[in-house]
This record gives structure tokens, C-alpha cells and sequence, in this order.
């Protein structure tokens, strides 16, 4: 059984325009650390719902459950990362909509209702692969390189302030982005901080914040770090973040234990 070689921390702030009109976060993300038959991964991934409809927050949470549960279910049946391809992920993206399906026609509401995006990342040992419908984005760090790159773009819709959603008709629209070489460390997150963390002019990340987050994680740390999400949270529902942004925000790092030498 492999050990688990990754750190990582979580959480999650309401944004304060969902505060003012007393609605909660819509943001959903996991972590999941999986060995499957021929190599292990970690899963992360986070969901952003509209907050223009009814049920998003539920909709987020079911598409986080799935996509992880699909993935690990890949993996332990011998699946690897190189061999997720489109019609795979397709197929997950199915999963998480009949699942939207069966919750709306029992509240008797269309599948609109529960509208969400997702940033979903498999890293494995030297290969790495995002899922992603709609807005947030993934970034990395790649062992021995100093700079970050990011892993899958922001997805912005035709009209501004607009995005795509797994529940879209007829299909949602999605990328499937791979990254060779070995992931050092992982940033993802929703939109509620993209205009950070990230430069749209440039399509880079923003170097010194990533730095900075990963600053606080011990050096052979392993699983969640809970006292780091914390503190994280904290950061995320601090003034100097809610000047800037009023949205929901989520956002998850993680960082592969250094190899040490016997």
C-alpha cells in the first residue's frame, strides 16, 4: 500500500454579497487521496454554483461527490491517469448530471436550478489531468521549477459575467487539459478569487501570492492540515480579501512531500 505523499488544506468564505441578502456559500471542494490497481492520485477539486438559481449549493456538493467517487472508482478498477480521455470524462460529467437529475424531479424543478461548474485535477507520480466546466481555475508548480503555470483557463461564457455549467443543454462544455511531469504543488479554485490570484492580461498566475500560501506548510507534512485551513479561512473572510472580491470563495493547495534522501 503506497503512503500518502501530500499535504494539503481547504476551505471555504461566504462572499459578503451572499451575506447581505442572508444566503450561504455555494462553493463546494474535496480532497481525496486514492491508491487504485495501478498507481495512486490525489483528487482535487472544487464547484462553484450559480447564484442566480434556487439549489446550486446542492448541485455544487453533488458534483464534488461524484467526481471524486467516479475517479477513485477509475482508479481502483485499473484505470490511470493517462488514459482519462474525452469520452471518460464525458461519462463522469453524465454521472454528475443524472445525479442533478434525480434530486430535481423530486423537488419537481429543472435541472437549471442546480447549476454549477467544476475544476476537477487527478495527479498522479509524472502525469496530471483537469476536468473543467466553466469559471475557476487550476494552477501548478512542477518539481525542480520555480515558476507556476496554470492548468486549466478560466472559462468564461459569450456574454460578460456569464460561464458554462455542468447542467448546460444539450452537453456542458468542458476541457480536458494533461500536464507532464511531476506536480510539486497545486492551487485550485473558484472564481470568487480569480482577479487575485491571477493576471488576464498575461494568462499567468500571480507568482508571489501562490508563494506566499504555500509558506505555512510543514516540510514533511501529510492528509489535511487543519490548522493551516483555518488560518486560510480566516484569510479568505478577511477585509483585504472582501474589499476586492464579494463573492463566494474557495480554495484548496497541496503540496507533495519531498522525497528524502536515506
Amino acid at each position: 500500500m503506497t503512503s500518502i505523499e501530500w499535504e494539503w488544506v481547504s476551505a471555504s468564505a461566504v462572499g459578503t454579497s451572499h451575506l447581505k441578502i442572508n444566503r450561504g456559500c455555494d462553493d463546494s471542494g474535496a480532497c481525496l487521496f486514492v491508491q487504485g490497481e495501478h498507481e495512486a492520485a490525489l483528487i482535487v477539486a472544487c464547484s462553484d454554483g450559480a447564484g442566480s438559481v434556487q439549489h446550486s449549493s446542492l448541485g455544487a456538493r453533488i458534483a464534488i461527490r461524484a467526481f471524486c467517487r467516479n475517479v477513485r472508482n477509475y482508479l481502483k478498477d485499473g484505470g490511470t491517469i493517462r488514459g482519462i480521455s474525452r469520452d471518460i470524462a464525458s461519462d463522469w460529467l453524465d454521472d454528475i448530471r443524472g445525479r442533478i437529475e434525480i434530486i430535481s424531479q423530486s423537488l419537481e424543478l429543472p435541472r437549471r436550478e442546480f447549476a454549477a461548474t467544476l475544476v476537477g485535477c487527478v495527479i498522479g507520480q509524472s502525469q496530471a489531468t483537469v476536468l473543467h466546466v466553466g469559471d475557476g481555475a487550476a494552477v501548478h508548480r512542477l518539481a525542480g521549477s520555480q515558476e507556476w503555470d496554470v492548468s486549466s483557463w478560466p472559462a468564461h461564457g459569450e456574454y460578460a459575467s456569464t460561464t458554462y455549467f455542468i447542467t448546460d443543454d444539450p452537453q456542458p462544455n468542458f476541457s480536458l487539459n494533461e500536464i507532464s511531469g511531476s506536480v510539486a504543488e497545486l492551487a485550485v479554485f473558484t472564481d470568487g478569487i480569480e482577479h487575485l490570484v491571477l493576471n488576464f492580461a498575461t494568462k499567468r498566475p500571480f507568482d508571489p501570492f501562490f508563494n506566499q500560501m504555500f509558506s505555512g506548510f510543514k516540510p514533511l507534512g501529510t492528509g489535511r492540515n487543519r490548522n493551516l485551513s483555518s488560518h486560510l479561512r480566516n484569510y479568505l473572510r478577511s477585509p483585504a480579501v472582501c474589499q476586492r472580491t464579494d463573492d463566494d470563495k474557495t480554495l484548496l493547495l497541496a503540496r507533495r512531500k519531498p522525497h528524502v534522501a536515506p
